[in-house]
C-alpha cells in the first residue's frame, strides 16, 4: 500500500480530522487476550482500587494504538508510519457502565521534513485530560 495523501497537498498546519474512540471493559479484556498482557489493573476493579487506582485502566499501548489510527485513517496506509512515540501521562480510566470512556484524538502536521515526510503532532485526551504526552508521528505521504 501507499498512503493516499500527497506530500504536496500538505502544509503545516494541516489538521487531520479527529476521532474518538469508545473504551469500555469488555474492549480492555479482548484487548488483553489479544496482547498477552492480563495485568489485573486492566480488568479487576477491585484489584486496581487495592494498588491506588481509581479503577480499572486501559492498557497504555491500547490507548498508543488508538491514537496512531487518526494517523492510519488519514494516509490509509498503516505502513506510511515511519516512527511513532508517545509519553503516557495519564491513565486512562474505564468504568464498570454501559458508557466506559472515550479517548478523543486530533492530528496536524507539524513540520515538513525530507524525503516526502512529516512530522504529525496528535493531542489524546479522555474526560479532558491529556493521556498521552508528546504523542508523534513521522509519516511518508505519496
Amino acid at each position: 500500500m501507499t498512503a493516499k495523501i500527497s506530500y504536496s497537498d500538505v502544509e503545516v498546519g494541516t489538521e487531520l480530522p479527529a476521532q474518538t474512540f469508545p473504551v469500555t471493559r469488555d474492549i480492555l479484556v479482548r484487548y488483553a487476550g489479544a496482547s498477552g498482557d492480563f495485568n489485573p489493573i486492566h480488568w479487576n476493579e477491585k484489584f486496581a482500587k487495592e494498588v491506588g487506582l481509581p479503577d480499572v485502566i486501559a492498557h497504555g499501548m491500547f490507548t498508543m494504538a488508538e491514537a496512531i489510527r487518526v494517523v492510519t485513517d488519514w494516509t490509509g496506509d498503516p505502513g506510511a508510519v515511519v516512527e511513532y512515540g508517545v509519553r503516557f501521562t495519564k491513565p486512562v480510566v474505564v468504568p464498570n457502565d454501559d458508557q466506559g470512556a472515550v479517548i478523543e484524538v486530533a492530528g496536524k502536521v507539524a513540520a515538513l521534513l525530507d524525503d516526502n515526510t512529516v512530522r504529525v503532532d496528535l493531542t489524546a485526551t479522555c474526560a479532558g485530560q491529556k493521556v498521552l504526552g508528546m504523542p508523534r508521528a513521522v509519516v511518508r505521504l505519496a
